[in-house]
């Protein structure tokens, strides 16, 4: 090329080829590996990103609870004492019944003629649930009813009743026995039982306690264990008047009384079928030993005591230890009036099984101290009736 026109030297011209047919360098992925690595590799002027997790403030990287405000709020806030009290009526069923007179026409009286009534009696209950969700609670139950029985008599002209028993050989006030127990011109007998049950249980509710309406919780339960004390206590007397109006009456007394002391269990099922008013059932049950004891006494309404032969007085005291077993159901409705108050009306049923009664240890024949001493067990009882009442939970 000539020096008056534009040269280029051969190895610019190669350069600059080079730079204009060259492609732009394409960017190079970093390696698989965790982010943290990568931005740590980026150098000091790159931003890190917030962390996805704040660690615990107190450092031990463990779940620190529900905030003590929030648990306590979710803790039940229900009265804890409760007590109440109910009135009973209620009666028992008897076993047949012994002769306590020879036959006079179509005319006998047994002891079965001493029938039960129906008197009242008190059911009384006082507890405390225990624990932060009141699982738990104690409980002491009282009820009684007193004076079951009533009087049946007869009378006719002398000699046409004897009663049973006689005693031949014994006296009273220096007379032979039969002058009061033979020939005599009327007689009486007369039947006083009494139920006594004492009971300490401890409660535990799985769930939640059933008289607070709020809940809306239809079904529930509360299982129970504890001790129970019972007694049946039945006491026949005879009065005979004799034909010698100028005789007080012999009276013949049969005592017999029946402690029973165990552990029970049991249960307190409650059904809500409106939204302030439950059925509930209160069953129990026990295996029980039985003190029984037992006093057969004759002498006159005065107090002048009959005595054997030998001196004795005819006042004989027995006594026998046995199993027996017992079984109690209420049912009944409850109307939660406020979280503070329970009207209440029911039925009850107790079923006693082998016990003593007076009527089976009867005598037939009073002679020696032997002839009216030693117990005869094997029998039972029903003590049924209704109760109303109420209960204040505070």
């Amino acid at each position: 090329m000539s020096s008056s026109g534009f040269a280029c030297p051969p190895a610019r011209a190669v350069v600059l080829a080079v730079l204009l047919f060259t492609p732009p360098a394409t960017a190079v992925e970093p390696l698989p590996g965790p982010p943290s690595a990568a931005l740590a590799d980026a150098g000091p002027d790159v931003a890190m990103p917030p962390p996805m997790y704040i660690p615990d403030p107190s450092g031990n990287a463990a779940f620190a609870g529900m905030p003590s405000s929030i648990a306590e709020r979710m803790l039940p806030d229900w009265p804890r004492w409760f007590a109440g009290a109910t009135g009973l009526v209620m009666t028992r069923t008897l076993p047949v019944g012994v002769a306590t007179m020879q036959p006079l026409g179509t005319t006998q009286l047994t002891t079965a003629d001493a029938a039960a009534t129906w008197p009242g009696g008190v059911d009384l209950h006082i507890g405390r649930w225990f624990g932060d969700r009141q699982r738990h609670a104690v409980e002491l139950v009282y009820w009684g009813v007193f004076g079951i029985g009533a009087a049946a008599a007869t009378s006719a002209a002398p000699p046409a009743i004897d009663a049973i028993p006689q005693a031949p050989g014994a006296t009273i006030g220096g007379l032979p026995a039969a002058s009061f127990l033979a020939t005599a011109a009327g007689q009486e007998i007369a039947r006083s039982d009494v139920i006594n049950d004492v009971e300490i249980n401890w409660l535990h509710a799985p769930t939640a306690r059933p008289e607070f309406p709020l809940q809306q919780q239809r079904l529930n339960v509360i299982w129970l264990a504890g001790f129970r004390f019972f007694q049946v206590g039945d006491t026949l007397t005879l009065t005979s008047r004799p034909g010698n109006a100028a005789l007080a009456p012999a009276v013949l007394a049969v005592a017999t009384n029946n402690n029973l002391y165990g552990a029970q269990v049991g249960a307190k099922f409650d059904w809500r079928f409106l939204p302030t008013v439950r059925f509930d059932v209160v069953p129990k049950f026990m295996i029980a030993g039985n003190s029984i004891t037992d006093t057969t006494s004759l002498g006159t309404a005065a107090g002048t005591p009959a005595v054997f032969p030998g001196g004795a007085p005819v006042n004989v005291h027995s006594s026998l230890g046995v199993f027996s077993w017992l079984g109690s159901v209420d049912t009944g409705i409850a109307w939660d009036v406020t979280d503070h108050w329970t009207l209440s009306i029911g039925y009850r049923v107790v079923g006693v099984g082998n016990i003593a009664q007076a009527d089976g240890q009867w005598p037939s024949l009073i002679v020696t101290p032997g002839t009216v001493s030693g117990i005869e067990a094997g029998s039972s009882t029903i003590i049924h009736g209704g109760f109303a009442g109420f209960e204040a939970r505070y």
